[in-house]
């Protein structure tokens, strides 16, 4: 499935409203179980739409800092 910005668009304002439930242009409709699941599709989202651009997905970095004591 090629994804297009207007679904990327959908799923950010599910994230940002607190919904679990998107409909897509296409009428097809998803219910997630969390906002974790939203964001890993809107990431999964994101990479096609760059990969389809021909441009590298991006990929996250993970930074933990601790003073030690």
């Amino acid at each position: 499935m090629a994804f297009t910005q207007d679904d990327l668009d959908v799923i950010n304002d599910a994230i940002a409203t607190g919904e679990l439930e998107v409909q897509f242009a296409d009428g097809k409709r998803v219910r997630y179980r969390s906002i974790e699941q939203l964001m890993k599709s809107k990431q999964h989202i994101e990479n096609e739409i760059l990969k389809d651009s021909g441009k590298p997905p991006r990929r996250g970095v993970r930074v933990n800092v601790c003073k030690g004591v």
